[in-house]
């Protein structure tokens, strides 16, 4: 997509901060990113933005440790939180960050919407479920990547969607789901439209 045609190719690092306490002021619009740690946030935000180092990626579960707040212009911000699950931390800095994404979910007033990742050969975890919950019970619109898709073939990546797309509708009535690959830039078009929903942007 070439880059005038995409709103998010001019996002910029604003923050970071360890607690929503340190966030950017409460106003405006924010759209945040979720999912278990190595999900692939920071990649499907690199895919999004069209730049390949706007969030830092690694293959150490567990890296992003703060709320990262980027700048999308107009008071607009999309937001990479701590991975959540199995990430190869301590205990008590694991619980500590779930604790600060559960305030930052139910207190943050401008959040329009979360998209929530998940790897799409292991959908649905625990921590998937109650995030949704979470969000369910603050009415909170969800759009889901089921991410990697890349890694399935067609048939079984399609068996996939079809069965988060029937949970979703119990766990989380109303929320959205698609296939996503950052590697291929496989959904980028949907994610996008999604997001300018949410912002209230007009992507031309």
């Amino acid at each position: 997509m070439p880059a005038m045609t995409n709103p998010y190719h001019a996002a910029r690092f604003l923050k970071s901060a360890p607690a929503p306490a340190q966030a950017p002021p409460d106003q405006g619009a924010e759209v945040a990113f979720a999912g278990r740690s190595n999900a692939g946030k920071s990649s499907a935000l690199n895919a999004i933005t069209g730049q390949r180092s706007l969030a830092r990626t690694s293959k150490t579960p567990g890296r992003t440790q703060l709320l990262n707040f980027f700048d999308v212009g107009e008071h607009r911000r999309l937001v990479d939180l701590p991975g959540y699950g199995y990430a190869q931390v301590p205990m008590a800095v694991k619980q500590r960050w779930q604790a600060e994404l559960a305030r930052y979910l139910q207190e943050r007033r401008c959040l329009r919407g979360l998209v929530l990742l998940m790897d799409v050969r292991h959908p649905l975890t625990e921590y998937d479920c109650q995030l949704l919950d979470w969000c369910n019970q603050a009415q909170l619109p969800v759009h889901v990547l089921l991410t990697k898709a890349d890694k399935l073939k067609r048939g079984p990546a399609s068996a996939a969607l079809h069965r988060v797309r029937r949970a979703l509708g119990e766990l989380h009535p109303g929320s959205t789901v698609q296939l996503f690959s950052a590697l291929k830039h496989e959904g980028l078009e949907e994610v996008r439209s999604q997001l300018d929903r949410w912002l209230e942007l007009n992507a031309g």
